[in-house]
């Protein structure tokens, strides 16, 4: 087949980028670009305050990932505010917002504190919907009928942190749940009608590369609309950072050609209805406290596993099994 050819083909999500891409569902949506503005409303996490446990996720320093703008001492409107302002100037073609409200667990109070904290962000111009990070653990039949009946007139989507498959590892990062509980949130999140995302990290402390790979098949069965993916990065500031320090020996890091390699793997197996939201994370030099990439950036990697995806002539699905 010749390049001009291949390049015409049309994959089922109906472009032909080799993966269901995040940027080319909302053009599709709504027709123009749409930009996640990040919101830090000053929740914390049942595995923070003593309710599941102390100290959080053993990875987690939200300060390596929020921007500049995003700041719990701001108002919501405020920090929408400003959050407009960085993106206009850095992207310029930004006219329509999702307000992200990112940090720790975002549905983690009562429904009449959270209905004030979201409608402050959708009253505001621009802005088209919301996307609240999560745990299973904190969301309910209650806030779900309010998400449905949001959801009928805004983009409304609940993202949760699966981050692993195996429980394992979910107690060795000091997560607070099983990845059933996390499941089970997914399937009544979307029963309610409500959209789902999910964020998994790669490289978490004992598991194997065929580990990380089964998990392709096991989150395919998940109601999902959205994923994404980062690899293990070690932030100053966690605890994960004194367990490197202690015994760098028990983790294991992936070059980027490995990452893009096992992406490309992964995606393969992935189920193709799932929109790929991003496939790395990207932190500040300043957080890291172990191996990193350097300063390569996401649209750098995105570019390299695309390539990488047309050199071995794959994409997202071509070894999926329905109900494997």
């Amino acid at each position: 087949m010749k390049e001009s050819q291949k390049e015409l083909r049309i994959y089922p999500w109906g472009h032909n980028r080799r993966f269901n891409a995040y940027s080319n569902f909302f053009k599709k949506e709504v027709g123009v670009r749409v930009q996640k503005l990040s919101i830090d409303a000053g929740f914390t996490c049942p595995n923070r305050d003593g309710t599941k446990g102390r100290g959080g996720c053993t990875y987690c320093n939200n300060d390596a990932f929020n921007p500049s703008y995003c700041d719990p001492q701001k108002p919501v409107e405020q920090q929408i505010r400003e959050g407009m302002e960085f993106h206009e100037w850095r992207y310029r073609r930004a006219s329509k917002y999702l307000a992200y409200f990112q940090p720790y667990s975002n549905t983690y109070a009562p429904l009449d504190e959270l209905k004030g904290i979201y409608e402050q962000a959708l009253q505001f111009p621009g802005i088209i919907g919301l996307v609240i990070g999560t745990r299973p653990d904190c969301i309910d039949d209650e806030k779900l009928a309010y998400f449905k009946e949001l959801s009928k007139t805004h983009y409304v989507i609940i993202e949760y942190g699966i981050e692993s498959c195996y429980d394992r590892t979910l107690e060795l990062i000091n997560r607070g749940h099983t990845f059933e509980e996390t499941a089970e949130a997914i399937r009544k999140t979307r029963q309610a009608g409500v959209k789902t995302g999910a964020h998994m990290i790669f490289g978490l402390p004992g598991e194997s590369m065929d580990e990380i790979l089964a998990q392709a098949d096991i989150i395919s069965r998940l109601p999902l609309n959205n994923i994404k993916f980062h690899q293990l990065q070690i932030i100053k500031g966690t605890r994960m950072a004194q367990q490197y320090e202690a015994d760098p020996a028990a983790f294991q890091f992936f070059s980027l050609d490995e990452y893009i390699d096992l992406i490309v793997q992964f995606v393969e197996k992935l189920n193709p209805e799932f929109i790929i939201e991003r496939f790395a994370g990207e932190v500040p030099p300043r957080f890291q406290a172990g191996p990193g990439w350097g300063m390569i950036r996401n649209e750098q990697i995105l570019e390299k596993i695309e390539k990488e995806l047309e050199r071995r002539n794959t994409w997202q699905g071509k070894n999926w099994i329905l109900d494997a």
